[in-house]
């Protein structure tokens, strides 16, 4: 039975073997696949890292309190038929029958950024109690989805951060989870603490990971996520050590103290580079040169 099977394993089967492939080295990308999409992880990379980056005049995108997990972040479930994701999936011509899940369509960054904080159970305290993927844009004060807000923040130049309570990214490993929120605009996540693997993906793709000092939290220092957030982080990253204190200003006139969470002199690395991603690209073809 083995050999049977396996002694014409190279010659493929029938199906396989009629698929036209696209001759080159390189992926030929389909611009009208809803499942796999060209990233934007290398859009206008240059082989000079961009150095660390702070965060001036902030808008809150969203602000949570404790155990928001990496499903809340990026759910692997169903589409709901009003989201985002939905309304892109319509427009390039697909059935409501065939909107399949997040989880299959990962590799697709226009549906996973889409789909990014869409889990129909979240609590967003900017909502006043409202359960849902929504938030308010702080400058107009129009209610949105997530994804919508965040895009009318990144038009117009804004960065945006995010308030979180205890174990921020508890749950399942999920790397949409700091993919989507980059993607999205987030610049930073100021929480009372992280769960371990999340923190480290969050450095992974260039977002600022702080920590409130023990005893403070969003409440307990006044702030309600209408503020606006400047972090004061050296622009040299000789100058940033791990593990060191950061002053965070709001333009409500309040100063507190955070924790920057690189954690290793890797981390640092990285966020010197813009991400991981960008960090071994970069390394791979100087070593090739």
């Amino acid at each position: 039975m083995f050999k049977a099977t396996y002694e014409a394993i190279t010659k493929g089967n029938p199906m396989w073997n009629q698929l036209s492939v696209p001759s080159g080295s390189l992926y030929a990308w389909s611009p009208t696949s809803t499942y796999i999409h060209e990233p934007p992880y290398f859009k206008d990379m240059t082989m000079s890292p961009p150095g660390p980056h702070g965060v001036k005049d902030a808008y809150c995108l969203l602000n949570f309190g404790d155990s928001i997990t990496t499903d809340h972040i990026s759910p692997a479930g169903s589409i709901h038929k009003d989201s985002p994701a939905a309304k892109f999936l319509l427009e390039h011509g697909v059935d409501r029958r065939d909107f399949n899940s997040y989880g299959s369509r990962r590799g697709n960054d226009e549906i996973m950024a889409r789909g990014t904080f869409a889990n129909i159970r979240l609590v967003n305290k900017l909502l006043k109690g409202e359960v849902g993927p929504k938030t308010i844009h702080i400058p107009t004060g129009e209610k949105l989805s997530v994804y919508d807000a965040a895009m009318r923040y990144k038009t117009a130049g804004q960065d945006t951060i995010i308030l979180a309570g205890a174990e921020y990214g508890s749950g399942s490993s999920r790397d949409w989870a700091a993919k989507g929120p980059m993607l999205l605009g987030v610049k930073a996540v100021i929480a009372k603490s992280f769960e371990r693997i999340h923190r480290s993906n969050l450095v992974g793709m260039g977002i600022i990971p702080l920590c409130f000092k023990s005893g403070e939290d969003a409440d307990t220092l006044g702030l309600t996520g209408h503020e606006r957030y400047t972090i004061d982080l050296p622009s040299c990253v000789s100058e940033i050590r791990p593990g060191q204190d950061v002053t965070v200003a709001t333009d409500s006139g309040r100063s507190f103290t955070c924790t920057v969470r690189f954690d290793t002199e890797v981390e640092l690395a990285y966020f010197n580079h813009g991400g991981i991603l960008q960090y071994v690209i970069r390394n791979l073809i100087g070593s090739k040169q």
